[in-house]
């Protein structure tokens, strides 16, 4: 199989890690070599995070290039957008709606960009987006978001809902279990 490309991108303290473990162990125990490269931005000040996941029956490199990811994940909705560049022409963006204010714009410098999945949509682009926040505060917690985004990707994906319920029990803790397991239900439905 050739090699595949996912990118999790976020802001800080969103779970990009958690996320990028679950889907990386997921992927190993469905037989692929997986590549895992976790590039930590300013979390602390709200920066970009990056996690690349590559697999497939042999992969030599965790990094991603420009126009290589054949999925980008977004917990954020300007940072889809910053990160277009490295999708590839058919590529495919799940990305929540959810808007979180960069340090420009929170300082006065910039506005925060408007109808930005309309934009990507009219470049051409394929964009899966969803209220992830509203999704994961109904299964109990805002920050149940990077398991609806899990949820929404299972779509593109041609495993088994059982197999990624597995790796959920396998990577979340136990007292987290059941509410994100009903994340994953929420952004799988939507």
């Amino acid at each position: 199989m050739q090699t595949k490309n996912i990118m999790i991108v976020g802001v800080g303290g969103q779970g990009s890690l958690l996320a990028s473990k679950l889907l990386g162990h997921l992927l190993l125990t469905q037989g692929y070599d997986v590549k895992v490269s976790e590039v930590h931005g300013m979390s602390q000040r709200g920066g970009s995070v990056v996690t690349y996941v590559r697999y497939g029956d042999r992969v030599y490199s965790p990094v991603i290039d420009k126009g290589e990811a054949d999925y980008i994940v977004s917990f954020e909705l300007l940072e889809a957008a910053r990160w277009l560049p490295y999708l590839k022409p058919d590529g495919q963006i799940v990305t929540s709606t959810q808007q979180i204010d960069p340090m420009p714009v929170i300082t006065g410098a910039a506005a925060y960009p408007e109808n930005l999945v309309e934009k990507m949509k009219a470049s051409g682009v394929r964009v899966d987006a969803l209220d992830c926040l509203a999704l994961a505060k109904e299964a109990g917690s805002s920050k149940a978001v990077n398991i609806v985004l899990l949820g929404r990707l299972s779509h593109y994906f041609g495993v088994d809902e059982a197999q990624w319920l597995s790796a959920i029990e396998a990577v979340v803790p136990p007292k987290f279990l059941e509410l994100n397991k009903k994340a994953f239900a929420l952004g799988r439905n939507a």
